[in-house]
């Protein structure tokens, strides 16, 4: 239906009810239930467009692109100019430097793009974007393009945006509709490492980071059905958004138990000296898919960019049972062990200690990991042991949910890593609350990347300015103090 059907959105409901049922009942009484699908697991779960692809700069790449980006210029006149009077605000200032039109202009212009034909260019509708989630993320985009926010009055607003202060000139919401539909993800993921080079040279981050990975549910606008069928005894529902689907919550007082849309999955950078944690990167997809699934193909688009990761602290529904993450990615996942998985014979849980047999009570010691599982050897002195002579003296227990993950909860690094999982769910609470992602008007997929993808750098383009930091108490700083002087 995605190839087959490009106008989809252009459709009228009754006419997308329909070509839906007519597509539904051929795909179900054609179908051969005895097949195994060979299908890649990006593409089982709807998220094959946000895969790495030619055209996508890593964070090296996009340094040197940075770099050499005015060499062929004898001035560069974007960044020599002096701080514009009308932008008052210091958060504004902030951002209003960092920003190059010029670069943000080769990622997002269309191809055959040509300034002198156009009267607003695709980084001042960037500009628009961004100025919309900093400042006004409550209210609807037909309502930020209007005299309101943007009258002749309003020099700062336009004077961030690029637009001429002696006229009455404005953008059209329409526009910038058309504008977030028109980015491919090859040009979102272009100016999103741009932001990202930036952050990693901010010095916000250290050297010595804990990567995390966790999800929030994003509600989709459209939350009823356009066509139902049922399948050996299970309904299945198609919505107006084909990508969405319904999933279960978690557990919110005030919230329903089921949802209809996506699930955000983010992977973020964590602070282990201040615990503060900043979202990094993120896949939208729908919401009725186990987080788990999700998880490979994002660490293989940071992975892809540039993002250099070890260890990967998450929650119950990211574990790594079977070790094919380490295998594939080279990267350690760490989360809680679940309380379904069973423990292996001769593993006692507190203290955990593991034995050779049924008879023997001396305890192994962990000598490594490897394909296999993890390996554990006698620990008893020679001579002290009655079953030395028939003993194997080695163990080896497979890889599994619970305490014998990839990397064993039992370690000081995983317990370390568990406990600062929590710190994943700030840079949520940020990004749906404070930047308004929350309240965005959900209808189609691509929109949600593209919302979620500004949302990302505006967070970060928040924390490196730094003006919304809360002062440090005068307790503080005299407790700071002493521990600095003994």
């Amino acid at each position: 239906m995605k190839t087959d059907h490009p106008y989809w959105k252009k459709m009228t409901r009754k006419s997308k009810k329909k070509l839906l049922q007519q597509i539904v009942d051929e795909a179900v009484n054609n179908y051969d239930y005895s097949q195994t699908l060979d299908i890649p697991i990006e593409q089982l779960t709807g998220v094959e467009d946000q895969m790495p692809s030619e055209g996508i700069r890593s964070l090296p790449e996009m340094a040197n692109y940075i770099k050499n980006f005015h060499s062929d210029n004898l001035f560069d006149f974007d960044k020599r100019r002096k701080p514009y009077k009308e932008i008052v605000d210091q958060e504004l200032q902030f951002i209003d430097h960092l920003l190059d039109d010029q670069i943000i202009n080769s990622f997002i212009a269309p191809d055959g793009y040509s300034a002198p034909h156009r009267e607003i260019q695709p980084y001042q509708l960037f500009r628009m974007e961004l100025l919309k989630i900093i400042k006004y993320p409550e209210i609807s985009y037909r309502k930020f393009c209007s005299d309101e926010y943007f009258d002749r009055e309003r020099k700062q607003n336009r004077r961030f945006v690029r637009l001429p202060l002696n006229t009455k000139d404005q953008v059209h919401h329409t526009e910038l509709c058309h504008f977030r539909t028109g980015l491919l993800f090859r040009q979102l993921m272009n100016v999103f490492v741009y932001f990202l080079h930036h952050f990693y040279q901010s010095g916000c981050l250290e050297n010595m980071v804990i990567h995390g990975v966790d999800s929030t549910e994003l509600p989709s606008e459209i939350n009823y059905p356009i066509c139902t069928v049922e399948v050996k005894g299970k309904k299945i529902r198609i919505y107006s958004d084909p990508n969405c689907d319904c999933g279960k919550r978690r557990n919110k007082r005030d919230k329903s138990y089921y949802v209809i849309g996506y699930r955000l999955h983010t992977l973020t950078a964590i602070n282990p000296s201040t615990g503060h944690s900043f979202p990094l990167l993120s896949i939208v997809g729908a919401a009725n898919h186990h987080d788990s699934l999700f998880l490979k193909p994002l660490i293989k688009l940071a992975q892809a960019i540039g993002i250099d990761m070890k260890l990967i602290t998450a929650d119950q529904a990211y574990h790594d049972k079977d070790g094919s993450i380490l295998e594939t990615t080279g990267v350690y996942v760490v989360a809680p062990p679940s309380e379904k998985a069973k423990l292996p014979e001769n593993v006692l849980e507190s203290p955990l200690r593991i034995t050779c047999n049924d008879f023997c009570e001396i305890p192994m010691r962990s000598l490594g990991a490897s394909q296999d599982g993890h390996e554990f050897g006698c620990g008893s002195k020679p001579g002290n042991c009655i079953f030395e002579s028939t003993c194997t003296k080695s163990r080896v227990i497979d890889f599994d949910k619970g305490h014998f993950q990839p990397m064993p909860s039992f370690h000081n690094a995983s317990q370390q890593a568990m406990d600062i999982r929590k710190n994943c769910e700030r840079p949520f609470n940020l990004m749906k609350k404070r930047e308004g992602l929350e309240m965005t008007r959900v209808r189609s997929q691509h929109g949600v990347v593209v919302r979620s993808t500004f949302t990302t750098i505006v967070t970060l383009l928040i924390e490196m300015a730094g003006t919304r930091h809360k002062p440090k108490k005068q307790k503080d700083l005299q407790k700071e103090l002493f521990a600095a002087t003994g």
